[in-house]
């Protein structure tokens, strides 16, 4: 945990110079657009020297990009599979006793997108993105700040621009591409760069699945209500009781977790009051 606390320090440090170049003067769409930073930061950053540059300016290079020839989504493509092939041969040894369940599960925690964002933001990759999205940096200054109450993931709580990781795996394509696809060199460059990393000790279970966990164990029944068209939000009822309720207009997902991490708060009081109930039954 105390690389997780380090990264909340970092994060909370990052938010200081965030977005340097979100103010213009001009709202022109030329100047609407971010000009990235200089590319060899990133080299910095990662501590390896692309043969190619193309390949680091094509990785942060988003879609929406005017006038593009190019754009990260190749590459993104490539780091995505390497990815997952470096965190499954990792665990692999890693975890010899792990049946290959809990291996899928942690190795899904480790490369969705919460996850890769957090990375995104801790090594300030997003400052060296070109795009061409007016909401974008609003976005990321908010799940910047959501994150300090979640040191290592908020379990789908906080809604993450899916941007940051995509150019995390992008950036992951890029050095495979340039090395040759040496898996050996790219494990190298990012094994630490992704850290800290999610382990079975602090896997944690995904709130609507834990809710219902909760309730089969102790025989309750569980609704839930989609009011989310109408006023973005989910209420969910516990033995007819309203235990639950999530709100967020953005994302429909975001607001279904919400109402059953809330209604996991909650039920510890209704099980009390199960429990007495039965003592009082048991004693007549």
């Amino acid at each position: 945990m105390e690389e997780a606390h380090q990264e909340e320090a970092l994060i909370s440090h990052l938010l200081q110079d965030l977005f340097v170049n979100e103010k213009a003067g001009d709202e022109s769409e030329s100047e609407s657009l971010p000009n990235a930073n200089n590319l060899d930061e990133v080299e910095e950053i990662l501590g390896y020297r692309f043969n190619n540059k193309n390949l680091l300016e094509e990785a942060f290079t988003d879609p929406s990009c005017p006038e593009r020839f190019f754009s990260y989504e190749r590459l993104e493509y490539v780091g995505d599979s390497v990815l997952n092939l470096l965190l499954t041969k990792e665990q692999f040894f890693l975890y010899p006793n792990l049946p290959p369940g809990s291996l899928t599960r942690l190795r899904s925690a480790n490369v969705n997108t919460e996850k890769l964002a957090r990375v995104a933001i801790k090594l300030g990759l997003h400052k060296y993105l070109r795009h061409n999205k007016p909401l974008l940096e609003e976005q990321i200054r908010e799940f910047s700040e959501a994150i300090l109450d979640y040191p290592l993931h908020s379990n789908g709580l906080v809604d993450a621009p899916k941007v940051l990781a995509d150019i995390v795996e992008s950036t992951i394509g890029a050095v495979f591409i340039d090395c040759n696809s040496s898996i050996d060199i790219v494990w190298k460059v990012f094994k630490e760069l992704l850290k800290p990393m999610i382990s079975p000790e602090t896997l944690k279970t995904h709130p609507v699945t834990e809710l219902y966990e909760v309730c089969q164990k102790n025989k309750l029944k569980v609704k839930f209500v989609d009011l989310w068209k109408e006023s973005t939000a989910f209420h969910i009822f516990i033995e007819d009781q309203l235990l639950g309720r999530g709100a967020y207009a953005p994302k429909k997902e975001i607001a279904h977790n919400r109402a059953a991490k809330d209604a996991l708060n909650n039920i510890e009081r209704l099980l009390n009051e199960k429990d007495n109930s039965e003592k009082d039954g048991s004693v007549d």
